[in-house]
Protein backbone atom coordinates (compact mmCIF):
# COMPACT_ATOMS: atom_id res chain seq x y z
CA UNK A 1 0.00 0.00 0.00
CA UNK A 2 2.85 2.40 0.80
CA UNK A 3 4.45 1.83 -2.57
CA UNK A 4 1.16 2.40 -4.36
CA UNK A 5 0.61 5.58 -2.37
CA UNK A 6 4.05 6.90 -3.30
CA UNK A 7 3.46 6.13 -6.98
CA UNK A 8 0.19 8.06 -6.83
CA UNK A 9 1.93 11.07 -5.31
CA UNK A 10 4.69 10.89 -7.93
CA UNK A 11 2.14 10.79 -10.73
CA UNK A 12 0.37 13.83 -9.32
CA UNK A 13 3.66 15.68 -8.94
CA UNK A 14 4.66 14.86 -12.49
CA UNK A 15 1.30 16.05 -13.81
CA UNK A 16 1.49 19.28 -11.83
CA UNK A 17 5.05 19.94 -12.94
CA UNK A 18 4.20 19.37 -16.58
CA UNK A 19 1.21 21.69 -16.38
CA UNK A 20 3.31 24.42 -14.80
CA UNK A 21 6.01 23.98 -17.43
CA UNK A 22 3.53 24.32 -20.28
CA UNK A 23 1.92 27.36 -18.72
CA UNK A 24 5.22 29.14 -18.15
CA UNK A 25 6.95 28.08 -21.34
CA UNK A 26 9.65 26.41 -19.28
CA UNK A 27 11.10 22.90 -19.37
CA UNK A 28 11.80 20.01 -17.02
CA UNK A 29 9.83 21.58 -14.18
CA UNK A 30 11.61 24.94 -14.21
CA UNK A 31 9.44 28.03 -13.90
CA UNK A 32 9.72 31.62 -12.79
CA UNK A 33 8.37 33.80 -10.00
CA UNK A 34 9.21 37.24 -8.72
CA UNK A 35 11.55 37.72 -5.78
CA UNK A 36 12.57 40.86 -3.93
CA UNK A 37 12.63 43.89 -6.18
CA UNK A 38 10.67 41.96 -8.81
CA UNK A 39 13.75 39.91 -9.59
CA UNK A 40 12.75 36.85 -11.63
CA UNK A 41 13.51 33.59 -9.84
CA UNK A 42 13.74 30.24 -11.59
CA UNK A 43 11.86 27.50 -9.79
CA UNK A 44 13.87 24.31 -9.29
CA UNK A 45 12.18 21.21 -7.90
CA UNK A 46 14.43 19.28 -5.52
CA UNK A 47 13.59 15.91 -3.98
CA UNK A 48 15.63 15.02 -0.89
CA UNK A 49 16.05 11.46 0.33
CA UNK A 50 14.86 12.37 3.85
CA UNK A 51 14.52 15.48 5.99
CA UNK A 52 17.43 15.65 8.43
CA UNK A 53 19.71 18.11 10.22
CA UNK A 54 22.42 16.10 8.48
CA UNK A 55 21.72 18.34 5.49
CA UNK A 56 22.16 21.59 7.43
CA UNK A 57 24.22 23.34 4.70
CA UNK A 58 21.28 22.91 2.30
CA UNK A 59 18.73 24.39 4.71
CA UNK A 60 21.11 27.21 5.61
CA UNK A 61 21.47 28.01 1.91
CA UNK A 62 17.68 28.07 1.51
CA UNK A 63 16.82 30.02 4.68
CA UNK A 64 19.66 32.54 4.41
CA UNK A 65 18.69 33.38 0.83
CA UNK A 66 21.75 31.97 -0.94
CA UNK A 67 19.61 30.27 -3.59
CA UNK A 68 17.58 33.42 -4.06
CA UNK A 69 20.81 35.39 -4.50
CA UNK A 70 21.53 33.04 -7.39
CA UNK A 71 18.07 33.67 -8.87
CA UNK A 72 16.62 30.32 -7.76
CA UNK A 73 13.39 29.45 -5.96
CA UNK A 74 13.71 25.98 -4.38
CA UNK A 75 10.63 23.74 -4.31
CA UNK A 76 11.71 21.05 -1.83
CA UNK A 77 9.99 17.70 -1.29
CA UNK A 78 10.93 14.47 0.50
CA UNK A 79 11.32 11.18 -1.37
CA UNK A 80 11.89 8.79 1.59
CA UNK A 81 14.53 6.71 -0.19
CA UNK A 82 17.19 7.43 -2.80
CA UNK A 83 15.60 4.90 -5.14
CA UNK A 84 12.40 6.95 -5.12
CA UNK A 85 14.36 10.19 -5.60
CA UNK A 86 16.11 8.72 -8.63
CA UNK A 87 12.80 7.58 -10.09
CA UNK A 88 11.60 11.19 -9.97
CA UNK A 89 14.76 12.46 -11.65
CA UNK A 90 14.60 9.94 -14.49
CA UNK A 91 10.87 10.46 -15.04
CA UNK A 92 11.36 14.21 -15.27
CA UNK A 93 8.92 14.94 -12.44
CA UNK A 94 11.71 16.63 -10.49
CA UNK A 95 14.76 18.59 -11.63
CA UNK A 96 17.39 17.75 -9.02
CA UNK A 97 17.70 14.70 -6.81
CA UNK A 98 19.45 14.75 -3.46
CA UNK A 99 20.47 11.44 -1.94
CA UNK A 100 23.06 8.70 -1.91
CA UNK A 101 25.37 8.54 -4.98
CA UNK A 102 24.81 4.78 -5.14
CA UNK A 103 21.56 5.33 -7.07
CA UNK A 104 23.43 7.16 -9.84
CA UNK A 105 25.94 4.30 -9.99
CA UNK A 106 23.21 1.68 -10.34
CA UNK A 107 21.50 3.61 -13.14
CA UNK A 108 24.76 4.24 -15.00
CA UNK A 109 25.60 0.54 -14.91
CA UNK A 110 22.22 -0.27 -16.46
CA UNK A 111 23.47 1.43 -19.63
CA UNK A 112 20.78 4.11 -19.82
CA UNK A 113 21.63 6.82 -22.35
CA UNK A 114 20.16 9.64 -20.26
CA UNK A 115 21.71 8.53 -16.98
CA UNK A 116 21.99 10.76 -13.95
CA UNK A 117 25.19 12.71 -13.28
CA UNK A 118 26.42 13.76 -9.84
CA UNK A 119 27.35 17.45 -9.83
CA UNK A 120 27.71 18.47 -6.17
CA UNK A 121 28.56 16.64 -2.95
CA UNK A 122 27.17 17.85 0.41
CA UNK A 123 28.19 15.34 3.08
CA UNK A 124 31.36 13.30 3.43
CA UNK A 125 30.53 10.60 5.94
CA UNK A 126 27.59 8.62 7.28
CA UNK A 127 25.18 10.81 9.24
CA UNK A 128 23.38 8.10 11.16
CA UNK A 129 23.84 7.13 14.79
CA UNK A 130 23.45 3.77 16.46
CA UNK A 131 20.67 3.91 19.04
CA UNK A 132 20.17 1.28 21.75
CA UNK A 133 17.53 0.70 24.40
CA UNK A 134 19.83 1.44 27.33
CA UNK A 135 22.36 4.16 28.00
CA UNK A 136 25.84 2.73 27.43
CA UNK A 137 28.87 4.91 28.11
CA UNK A 138 31.17 1.94 27.51
CA UNK A 139 29.73 0.73 24.23
CA UNK A 140 31.78 -1.57 22.03
CA UNK A 141 30.69 -2.98 18.69
CA UNK A 142 31.20 -6.51 20.00
CA UNK A 143 28.08 -5.96 22.14
CA UNK A 144 26.01 -6.27 18.95
CA UNK A 145 26.73 -9.98 18.69
CA UNK A 146 23.51 -11.96 18.95
CA UNK A 147 21.30 -8.87 18.65
CA UNK A 148 18.81 -7.64 16.04
CA UNK A 149 19.54 -4.31 14.37
CA UNK A 150 17.25 -2.17 12.18
CA UNK A 151 19.63 -0.91 9.42
CA UNK A 152 17.44 0.69 6.73
CA UNK A 153 16.92 -0.26 3.09
CA UNK A 154 19.16 -3.00 1.69
CA UNK A 155 21.28 -1.58 -1.13
CA UNK A 156 21.29 1.95 0.25
CA UNK A 157 24.46 3.70 1.43
CA UNK A 158 23.35 3.71 5.11
CA UNK A 159 22.87 -0.07 5.02
CA UNK A 160 26.15 -0.69 3.21
CA UNK A 161 28.18 1.68 5.40
CA UNK A 162 26.81 0.04 8.52
CA UNK A 163 27.74 -3.37 7.12
CA UNK A 164 31.25 -2.06 6.42
CA UNK A 165 31.57 -0.85 10.03
CA UNK A 166 30.34 -4.17 11.38
CA UNK A 167 32.89 -6.09 9.31
CA UNK A 168 35.64 -3.70 10.40
CA UNK A 169 34.78 -4.69 13.96
CA UNK A 170 34.84 -8.43 13.29
CA UNK A 171 31.08 -8.93 12.99
CA UNK A 172 29.51 -10.79 10.07
CA UNK A 173 26.01 -9.50 9.24
CA UNK A 174 23.51 -12.35 9.14
CA UNK A 175 25.82 -14.60 11.15
CA UNK A 176 26.87 -12.71 14.26
CA UNK A 177 23.78 -10.50 14.33
CA UNK A 178 20.51 -10.06 12.48
CA UNK A 179 19.92 -7.07 10.20
CA UNK A 180 16.15 -6.62 9.89
CA UNK A 181 15.73 -4.62 6.67
CA UNK A 182 12.00 -5.31 6.38
CA UNK A 183 11.06 -1.94 7.87
CA UNK A 184 10.84 1.19 5.70
CA UNK A 185 13.33 3.95 6.45
CA UNK A 186 10.63 6.42 7.53
CA UNK A 187 9.11 3.88 9.93
CA UNK A 188 12.28 2.69 11.67
CA UNK A 189 12.09 4.96 14.73
CA UNK A 190 8.45 4.05 15.33
CA UNK A 191 9.20 0.36 14.89
CA UNK A 192 12.07 0.55 17.36
CA UNK A 193 10.07 2.36 20.04
CA UNK A 194 7.29 -0.14 19.38
CA UNK A 195 9.57 -2.99 20.41
CA UNK A 196 11.28 -4.10 17.17
CA UNK A 197 15.01 -4.77 17.35
CA UNK A 198 17.67 -4.20 19.99
CA UNK A 199 19.39 -1.37 18.09
CA UNK A 200 18.46 0.98 15.25
CA UNK A 201 20.45 3.27 12.94
CA UNK A 202 18.82 6.72 12.90
CA UNK A 203 19.54 10.14 11.46
CA UNK A 204 19.19 13.39 13.35
CA UNK A 205 17.17 14.95 14.81
CA UNK A 206 15.24 11.69 15.29
CA UNK A 207 18.04 10.00 17.26
CA UNK A 208 18.40 12.89 19.70
CA UNK A 209 14.63 13.24 20.04
CA UNK A 210 14.34 9.60 21.16
CA UNK A 211 17.17 10.18 23.62
CA UNK A 212 15.50 13.30 25.01
CA UNK A 213 12.26 11.34 25.46
CA UNK A 214 14.10 8.46 27.17
CA UNK A 215 13.00 5.97 24.51
CA UNK A 216 16.44 5.27 23.07
CA UNK A 217 20.08 6.23 23.60
CA UNK A 218 22.82 7.10 21.13
CA UNK A 219 25.72 4.73 21.70
CA UNK A 220 27.91 5.35 18.62
CA UNK A 221 28.38 7.43 15.47
CA UNK A 222 28.41 5.21 12.41
CA UNK A 223 30.04 7.96 10.35
CA UNK A 224 32.85 8.51 12.83
CA UNK A 225 33.58 4.78 12.76
CA UNK A 226 33.37 4.35 8.97
CA UNK A 227 35.60 7.26 7.92
CA UNK A 228 35.04 9.54 4.95
CA UNK A 229 32.77 8.47 2.12
CA UNK A 230 30.74 10.55 -0.40
CA UNK A 231 27.46 10.03 1.40
CA UNK A 232 24.96 12.52 0.00
CA UNK A 233 25.07 14.46 -3.26
CA UNK A 234 23.00 16.32 -5.84
CA UNK A 235 22.33 14.69 -9.20
CA UNK A 236 20.29 15.38 -12.31
CA UNK A 237 19.76 13.73 -15.67
CA UNK A 238 22.40 14.37 -18.32
CA UNK A 239 19.75 16.02 -20.48
CA UNK A 240 18.78 18.46 -17.73
CA UNK A 241 22.40 19.40 -17.07
CA UNK A 242 23.19 19.87 -20.77
CA UNK A 243 20.11 22.04 -21.30
CA UNK A 244 20.55 24.09 -18.12
CA UNK A 245 24.28 24.62 -17.45
CA UNK A 246 23.84 28.17 -16.12
CA UNK A 247 21.06 27.06 -13.77
CA UNK A 248 23.09 24.11 -12.48
CA UNK A 249 26.05 26.44 -11.92
CA UNK A 250 23.96 28.89 -9.92
CA UNK A 251 22.46 26.02 -7.92
CA UNK A 252 25.96 24.72 -7.10
CA UNK A 253 27.12 28.21 -6.15
CA UNK A 254 24.33 28.40 -3.56
CA UNK A 255 25.23 24.96 -2.17
CA UNK A 256 28.87 26.05 -1.81
CA UNK A 257 27.81 29.24 0.02
CA UNK A 258 25.80 27.09 2.43
CA UNK A 259 28.74 24.77 3.04
CA UNK A 260 31.11 27.65 3.71
CA UNK A 261 28.65 29.43 6.00
CA UNK A 262 28.06 26.34 8.14
CA UNK A 263 31.80 25.75 8.46
CA UNK A 264 32.44 29.29 9.71
CA UNK A 265 29.56 29.60 12.19
CA UNK A 266 28.83 28.08 15.59
CA UNK A 267 26.43 25.24 16.21
CA UNK A 268 23.94 27.63 17.78
CA UNK A 269 24.11 30.02 14.82
CA UNK A 270 23.60 27.13 12.40
CA UNK A 271 20.71 25.82 14.49
CA UNK A 272 19.02 29.22 14.41
CA UNK A 273 19.52 29.46 10.63
CA UNK A 274 17.98 26.06 9.90
CA UNK A 275 15.23 26.29 12.54
CA UNK A 276 12.54 27.35 10.00
CA UNK A 277 13.10 23.99 8.28
CA UNK A 278 12.47 22.10 11.55
CA UNK A 279 9.42 23.78 13.05
CA UNK A 280 8.75 20.88 15.44
CA UNK A 281 12.27 20.85 16.91
CA UNK A 282 13.44 23.42 19.45
CA UNK A 283 16.64 25.38 18.83
CA UNK A 284 18.34 23.87 21.88
CA UNK A 285 17.96 20.35 20.51
CA UNK A 286 18.97 21.52 17.02
CA UNK A 287 22.13 23.05 18.51
CA UNK A 288 23.00 19.73 20.16
CA UNK A 289 22.48 17.89 16.88
CA UNK A 290 24.48 20.37 14.79
CA UNK A 291 27.37 20.19 17.26
CA UNK A 292 27.24 16.41 17.06
CA UNK A 293 27.65 16.60 13.27
CA UNK A 294 30.39 19.20 13.57
CA UNK A 295 32.23 16.91 16.01
CA UNK A 296 32.37 14.07 13.48
CA UNK A 297 33.22 16.43 10.59
CA UNK A 298 30.15 15.33 8.61
CA UNK A 299 29.93 18.12 6.02
CA UNK A 300 32.02 18.68 2.92
CA UNK A 301 33.62 22.12 2.79
CA UNK A 302 33.01 22.33 -0.95
CA UNK A 303 30.84 20.49 -3.52
CA UNK A 304 33.65 18.67 -5.35
CA UNK A 305 33.43 14.87 -5.30
CA UNK A 306 36.99 13.55 -5.35
CA UNK A 307 37.93 10.44 -7.33
CA UNK A 308 39.47 8.68 -4.32
CA UNK A 309 36.33 9.22 -2.26
CA UNK A 310 34.09 7.99 -5.09
CA UNK A 311 36.17 4.83 -5.49
CA UNK A 312 35.98 4.19 -1.74
CA UNK A 313 32.19 4.27 -2.00
CA UNK A 314 32.31 1.72 -4.83
CA UNK A 315 34.61 -0.48 -2.72
CA UNK A 316 32.03 -0.44 0.10
CA UNK A 317 29.27 -1.28 -2.38
CA UNK A 318 31.33 -4.14 -3.80
CA UNK A 319 32.08 -5.45 -0.32
CA UNK A 320 28.35 -5.44 0.41
CA UNK A 321 27.70 -7.55 -2.68
CA UNK A 322 25.63 -4.79 -4.31
CA UNK A 323 28.03 -3.82 -7.10
CA UNK A 324 29.30 -6.20 -9.77
CA UNK A 325 30.94 -3.60 -11.98
CA UNK A 326 32.39 -0.23 -11.04
CA UNK A 327 31.08 2.90 -12.76
CA UNK A 328 33.35 5.31 -14.62
CA UNK A 329 34.09 8.32 -12.40
CA UNK A 330 34.86 10.62 -15.35
CA UNK A 331 31.45 10.01 -16.93
CA UNK A 332 29.30 9.82 -13.83
CA UNK A 333 30.76 12.64 -11.73
CA UNK A 334 30.59 16.11 -13.29
CA UNK A 335 32.76 18.41 -11.17
CA UNK A 336 32.66 21.28 -13.68
CA UNK A 337 30.16 23.31 -11.64
CA UNK A 338 31.67 22.50 -8.24
CA UNK A 339 35.15 23.53 -9.37
CA UNK A 340 33.79 26.79 -10.81
CA UNK A 341 31.89 27.52 -7.59
CA UNK A 342 35.10 27.10 -5.60
CA UNK A 343 37.12 29.24 -8.01
CA UNK A 344 34.60 32.08 -7.94
CA UNK A 345 33.52 31.73 -4.34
Amino acid sequence: MQKKSWQTRTARLAAGTLAAALALGAFTGCGEKKGEGDKALTKVTVNEVTHSVFYAPQYAAINLGFFEEEGIDIDLSVGQGTDKVMTGVLSGSIDVGFGGPEAAIYIYNEGKENYSQIFAQLTKRDGSFLVGREKDDNFSWSKLKGTTLLPGRKGGVPYMTLGHVLRQNGLIPGTDLTLDDSIQFSAMAGAFTGGNGDYVALFEPTASMLEKEGRGYIVASIGEESGEIPYTAYFASKDFIEKNPDLVQRFTNAVYKGQQWVQSHSAKEVAEAIAPSFADTDVELLTTVVQRYKDIDAWSTDPVMERESFERLQDVMTEAGELKQKADYDNLVNNTFAEAAKANG
